[in-house]
């Protein structure tokens, strides 16, 4: 397929008597047509932007945007753009926008001239970039189809199943599975499928898959009545349409991955994370460290899984919550409830006790200090004084000693999960 965009830049090349350059829309080098010409090169004639494009098959972001400035992503026709030396742009471009059923698919560029190409063969040119929509179109289609290798690489077991798997998502991605991406984890999820990929920018694969084991109660049962994807009325779930005997339905999330430009802009993980949230009414969701390849994609599950985990049983880490921010939560999500469980807290852990779990939690959340815990909860410091000890009687801790803090703080902690 790669030659095929060759030949159609070539063409185009011809057309208009300049030499064209083909990125997507995410301003990645796809082909490029040569300079012509005899004798040597003239290098001052060439421009700093085209040339670092086909050397390091993408444009810088300063760049990208300035060219984005001009509407080339809502544009229809060729678009005309001056040099502006002070954004690196140091000859002014002719850009013809790529569509595919009016989606923006990438762009043909030109380096402007004297005289321009006429109306004629700048059409003639447009109608080589619909062939080259299509192309692209049908590409990022044959990409889209890979649920079943993303799941089979969520659920594999550790050992051969789970290399195997992740080899055959590779393969399946093909040069895509190089790339930077991101997992992330919505849930619940209230619907048997996930939503198209075309929908949501940025996605490479999304399947639907039962909450990992262990985390069953943290993601709990599907919001109630949500409008199902593309559907034009909300609908019940099934099992909650009012038949008196069905059983509850068990938790479901969606995972994602989503392409990424660097590690440190974590945007379309989050802008997808969002959007996903929105179409289910899920509570929270998580993201995983970015990686690239696929090696490591299970491993990137696990940290979104804990992340929304997470989310859920802390708000202020929420509604989106990256596992690089977690702090004690990585650790404590890594334990199993039995684990976690401790005998000496198991009393405080009653709904009995839930305000006297809340003032210890809150008092450790304080590092301790007597009159931020009291204004945080609202009470006299005498009435903390006396729900402190009430704790110490509970447990049979003494909140003096720094073990016996943490221990409390951790099972305080690992029971919101």
């Amino acid at each position: 397929m790669r030659s095929d965009y060759q030949d159609l830049v070539d063409e185009i090349s011809e057309l208009l008597g300049a030499p064209a350059t083909l990125e997507n829309r995410d301003f990645e080098l796809i082909a490029f047509g040569s300079h012509e010409g005899g004798g040597d090169l003239d290098t001052a004639a060439l421009d700093p932007v085209r040339t670092r494009s086909i050397l390091t098959r993408r444009s810088t972001a300063q760049v990208r945007a300035w060219f984005e400035a001009y509407g080339i992503a809502r544009a229809t026709g060729p678009v005309h753009i001056p040099a502006s030396p002070e954004a690196g742009v140091l000859r002014g471009r002719i850009c013809l926008p790529v569509r595919h059923r009016g989606i923006v698919r990438g762009y043909v560029w030109l380096l402007d001239t004297d005289p321009r190409p006429s109306p004629e063969q700048l059409d003639a040119a447009m109608a080589v970039t619909a062939r080259i929509g299509t192309l692209l179109a049908d590409e990022a289609t044959a990409g889209e189809d890979v649920t079943r290798e993303f799941r089979a690489v969520l659920t594999a077991a550790p050992g051969w199943q789970h290399d195997q798997a992740h080899a055959a998502l590779s393969a399946a991605l093909g040069s895509e599975a190089d790339r930077l991406h991101a997992v992330v984890c919505v849930g619940p999820w209230p619907f048997e499928e996930p939503p198209g990929v075309g929908r949501l920018p940025g996605a490479t694969a999304l399947c639907v898959l039962p909450a990992p084991q262990g985390s069953e109660a943290a993601f709990g049962p599907p919001p109630a009545n949500p409008a199902a994807p593309g559907a034009a009325t909300p609908g019940a779930p099934a099992g909650q349409r009012g038949e008196p005997d069905a059983p509850a339905p068990a938790p479901a999330v969606l995972a994602a991955l989503v392409r990424l430009r660097t590690a440190g802009a974590l945007g379309p993980a989050e802008t997808a994370a969002e959007r996903l949230r929105a179409l289910s009414g899920a509570a929270a969701a998580g993201v995983g460290t970015p990686r690239t390849g696929m090696a490591q994609t299970a491993r990137a599950w696990r940290e979104a899984v804990a992340a929304a985990r997470a989310a859920h049983a802390e708000p202020r880490l929420g509604p989106v919550a990256h596992w690089s921010a977690l702090g004690p939560y990585r650790l404590l999500t890594t334990l199993s409830a039995s684990t976690a469980a401790d005998p000496a807290t198991a009393p405080l852990l009653t709904g009995a006790h839930r305000e006297l779990a809340r003032t210890a939690e809150t008092y450790l959340d304080h590092a301790g200090q007597a009159g931020r815990t009291a204004a945080a909860l609202g009470v006299h410091r005498q009435t903390l004084y006396y729900r402190l000890s009430r704790v110490e009687q509970l447990t049979g801790l003494d909140l003096d000693d720094g073990e016996d803090r943490l221990l409390l703080h951790m099972a305080l902690k690992a029971a919101r999960l």
